[in-house]
């Protein structure tokens, strides 16, 4: 029982959405208005309102790893935690992805998938924020930026010999993240991609 508590908990804290939270406390539009339509930090940069991103990438980022963190905190130092953990990382994700106080219509993850590895292992979290920043600052485009981080969390949890529970987790919520972005990488490969800090018309 403890554990399906646990794993609808993290799916109810990861429906949580801190772009549409963080815009109503602001005063400003609902994010699925306008940009890309997507909940998430990045479009709530294109507000004007920098402040708002910014707390809303902290928001959905600190939600994914208070689960984990959470989750590795009680479960047990065996087989049965090790799942329990990578079905806690899962169920927050697939909490923003698909909330149910949004109508299962979330954000892309990026945030929150940043907030779990960053619990999960912290070379790891770090490994893959370094990345976006990296192809961020030099592309200046979020997207890019998100799918290369992703593409190469599971790669350095394998790396760092973590458990192969979480590495196939990582390889799901990679998988998810590129096809959350796949409007994104039409736009990528036609050049149409916003760039980072654009204001929406």
């Amino acid at each position: 029982m403890l554990p399906l508590i646990f794993v609808v908990a993290a799916y109810l804290l990861g429906s949580i959405s801190f772009a549409v939270v963080t815009s109503r406390a602001f005063g400003i539009a609902d994010p699925r208005t306008y940009g890309s339509g997507n909940p998430g930090a990045t479009n709530v940069l294109r507000s004007g309102k920098k402040s708002a991103a910014a707390l809303t990438l902290l928001g959905d980022a600190a939600k994914g790893w208070v689960a984990v963190a959470l989750a590795m905190h009680f479960a047990t130092p065996d087989s049965r935690g090790i799942l329990l953990i990578a079905m806690v990382f899962l169920a927050v994700f697939l909490g923003h992805l698909f909330p149910v106080f949004l109508k299962f219509k979330g954000g892309k993850g990026v945030a929150t998938a940043l907030g779990v590895l960053l619990a999960l292992n912290g070379w790891l979290g770090l490994a893959a924020l370094v990345t976006w920043l990296v192809i961020a600052l030099v592309f200046r485009l979020s997207s890019l930026a998100a799918l290369m981080a992703a593409v190469g969390a599971p790669v350095y949890a394998y790396a760092l010999g973590l458990p192969r529970e979480w590495v196939l987790a990582c390889v799901v919520m990679t998988l998810l993240l590129i096809w959350r972005h796949k409007s994104n990488i039409q736009n990528l490969l036609s050049g149409k991609e916003s760039r980072i800090g654009k204001k929406a018309a």
